[in-house]
């Protein structure tokens, strides 16, 4: 792999250290290495325009931690992709709150390849998963990549379809990508990892934890030219997926249902909204063959919205449990728990033992 001239020990680094993300480190890396931070003074680092808490952190690094995750990256084959090496995907480069390192392990040149995200319910019904499997198969057999959460469900049944074709297949994980979850997936993990790749954001050692996911659907949606839903509900992790995708400019497609099958709800309720009814592969490909030269500069950071600015007024220097954010913001929890996550992505707030605080 082509690498920056930065040293993996130096971007592990970067990666642990608070506050520090790729719009500052863009800024730095315009008029000096950024291997040099560390050899700076905590005074030097302030007429950089860091603020206090970032050079402190940056002196404090805790270089034994350091050299145990390079260690066990080495020992375990896994890839690790900073946001400035070349292999890192243009399509994920220009979403908001883009990850500094991608962990990876597999052919990590399906990053570089056009996506289509396949998501949907851990519980589908069969019909769905043979849908899902069928679409997945049709794609990779056009020369897509096959990109999901290694979930059950709808995301299991994507990555089988995908393997039976092409076998061009990429699993977003919530958890470290030497991690096993779900356990009931382990000979799929293992077969995607055979001729796919694993990714994910969080590192080695990362168990699975209900926050996680969320933050993971952004990379899914990130790494794609467009998201296809197949059966999901109203209220689901699918349609964080499907917000995220229509933040970062994607095409959202949707597959109908029977009316009467609540795994329906959440398709027919995007294709009120435009999304595009899909009922078979050429639906899909009419929309995204003129996006592979993807126009990198139509994609904007979005802004915040009424709502996240609500939640974020809620949150003080002390911390503030979930349920006293709902009851002060007076918005569904299922509402402040998404714009949550985009507060802290963004390092406005913090999440803490009982709670949230909000940052300087």
């Amino acid at each position: 792999m082509e690498q920056t001239s930065v040293k993996l020990e130096h971007w592990i680094a970067l990666y642990l250290c608070q506050g520090v993300g790729i719009k500052t480190l863009s800024v730095l890396a315009e008029n000096l290495s950024l291997d040099s931070l560390f050899k700076l003074s905590k005074t030097d680092l302030l007429a950089l325009g860091l603020n206090t808490k970032q050079a402190t952190h940056l002196k404090c690094t805790d270089w034994q931690r350091v050299k145990q995750i390079k260690h066990t990256l080495d020992e375990q084959s896994i890839c690790a992709i900073s946001f400035f090496d070349n292999e890192y995907p243009q399509q994920l480069k220009h979403i908001a709150s883009a990850p500094l390192l991608l962990f990876c392990k597999g052919d990590i040149r399906l990053l570089s390849t056009p996506q289509i995200a396949i998501v949907g319910s851990r519980n589908a019904t069969p019909i769905g998963l043979e849908i899902a499997s069928e679409f997945a198969y049709q794609l990779t057999l056009s020369g897509i990549t096959v990109t999901s959460g290694m979930a059950r469900g709808i995301d299991g049944a994507a990555h089988k379809g995908a393997l039976a074709g092409s076998k061009k297949t990429i699993a977003v994980l919530g958890t470290g990508v030497d991690i096993l979850y779900p356990k009931a997936h382990r000979l799929l993990t293992k077969q995607v990892l055979e001729s796919g790749l694993l990714v994910s954001e969080f590192l080695p050692g990362t168990a699975a934890t209900a926050h996680n996911f969320p933050r993971r659907n952004r990379i899914i949606s990130g790494l794609t030219l467009g998201v296809l839903i197949v059966e999901a509900e109203i209220k689901s992790g699918s349609l964080i997926t499907v917000r995220y995708a229509l933040e970062q400019n994607k095409d959202v497609f949707a597959v109908p249902g029977s009316i009467k099958n609540p795994l329906s709800q959440a398709s027919h309720f995007l294709i009120k909204q435009g999304a595009k009814l899909v009922e078979n592969v050429s639906d899909i490909l009419d929309e995204v063959s003129l996006s592979f030269d993807y126009d990198f500069d139509s994609t904007e950071e979005p802004m915040p919205t009424e709502a996240q600015c609500k939640v974020l007024t809620c949150i003080g220097f002390e911390v503030s449990s979930v349920d006293d954010i709902v009851r002060r913001s007076g918005l569904p929890v299922e509402e402040v728990l998404s714009r949550l996550l985009d507060l802290e992505l963004t390092d406005k707030v913090e999440r803490v033992l009982d709670g949230y605080i909000r940052l300087g």
